[in-house]
């Protein structure tokens, strides 16, 4: 009823109807034009989220190789915690997160429409979900490691996580692969904070998180996972045997960080993701079967995020019109503001996540994986 030009008492079948019948209208009058069809793919351009003007007054030909050297840094460190003996610390506990949808079998092939473009109806999009779902096995030191749903406080600015609803908020994506749509599915959990590891951490802020990522081959079987923490950083890619990564074109540029890889996932495997505590991040993967876990959380949709009730009325976007989280924020943007990257280390929407500081990359993409990898598409079905 608030939608302008709409006639007071229409149903809401009603205004659907006339819009599609407004959408056909448009495109019988815009389309068969060979000039409109032409400008229409000439300004279907993103543009990206770095600013060419921070990276020039930021001198970025110089700082490059500073950021460079950081995230060369960090990969070691990564590289370090991936090659540790799994033990935790005395006093630690490491709690493990299974997907409470009921286990499916993978389909053998996965619906496409009539462009080739996987488009699994809603059903079996959900069975996808649930049969590639992650674990999570999280080292637990305080509130701030358990996840949940987010929500918003009575009068507050910055959403709250409720933990004693754990979930994982899922869409599906899709990547281009010479010519050809793949399927992903994306979960993205989210933590009440990352805490300050010492006096004046400036990655510590509210909010933090794990969007974890598939890519399926046209079978349904997993070519390559990612991860990113929600504010783009972090980025790192664990090819299985149906994915070659290929090298960077420039040893200086965040290219592709695999800090490992995976054996083929057999139909019932997936992948259980050990987080660290505080900082959450990715220090291993496994391909685990069945019930790993007696804790559970539940899928919602990612959409739900683009409008979430208030205690007070009404409903607000976690993400404001820039794509950011307001209030997460983090003390990094003060440094790495010349890579280009608005507000570094702030939480931010899907869509909006630049993922280098050494050179340009977008978590979505969709050439990501074709420049990066080659994938046996046609592979023969695991033993």
């Amino acid at each position: 009823a608030a939608l302008p030009g709409l006639v007071l008492g229409e149903s809401r079948g009603e205004a659907l109807a006339r819009t599609r019948e407004c959408a056909r209208l448009l495109r019988e009058v815009d389309l068969p034009r060979p000039g409109a069809r032409r400008s229409l793919v000439e300004r279907a351009k993103v543009p990206d989220d770095y600013s060419r003007l921070a990276r020039v007054v930021g001198l970025y030909a110089i700082t490059r190789t500073v950021f460079s050297a950081g995230v060369r840094r960090w990969e070691t460190e990564a590289r370090a915690a991936f090659a540790r003996d799994p033990g935790l610390p005395e006093g630690r506990l490491r709690l493990v997160y299974a997907p409470g949808a009921p286990p499916v079998n993978r389909p053998e092939r996965i619906s496409a429409d009539e462009l080739g473009v996987p488009a699994p109806p809603a059903d079996e999009l959900l069975r996808l979900f649930a049969a590639h779902a992650p674990s999570f096995e999280i080292e637990t030191a305080g509130d701030f490691d358990r996840f949940g749903a987010l929500g918003w406080p009575r009068g507050g600015a910055v959403p709250v996580v409720d933990a004693s609803a754990p979930v994982a908020y899922v869409h599906a994506a899709h990547a281009l692969y010479r010519g050809r749509a793949l399927l992903q599915l994306v979960y993205t959990i989210w933590f009440p904070e990352r805490p300050p590891r010492e006096p004046g951490d400036i990655y510590a802020g509210l909010l933090d998180g794990l969007t974890w990522r598939v890519t399926l081959a046209p079978d349904g079987e997993p070519l390559v996972y990612d991860a990113i923490h929600p504010c783009g950083c972090f980025h790192m890619f664990f090819p299985t045997a149906r994915a070659t990564a290929l090298p960077a074109p420039d040893p200086a540029e965040e290219w592709a960080f695999v800090p490992q890889s995976l054996a083929r996932v057999a139909p019932g495997e997936r992948p259980r993701v050990s987080l660290a505590s505080g900082t959450h991040y990715v220090e291993r993967v496994t391909l685990v079967r069945g019930a790993d876990s007696v804790a559970r959380y539940d899928f919602r949709a990612y959409d739900e995020l683009r409008s979430l009730a208030r205690p007070e009325g009404g409903r607000a976007s976690l993400f404001g019109p820039d794509g950011l989280v307001a209030g997460t924020e983090r003390a990094e943007r003060f440094l790495f503001w010349p890579a280009g990257i608005a507000s570094a280390g702030a939480m931010r929407q899907w869509g909006r996540h630049a993922t280098a500081f050494a050179g340009r990359r977008h978590f979505d993409d969709a050439t990501l994986f074709e420049e990066r990898f080659v994938f046996d598409l046609e592979g023969a079905p695991p033993r």
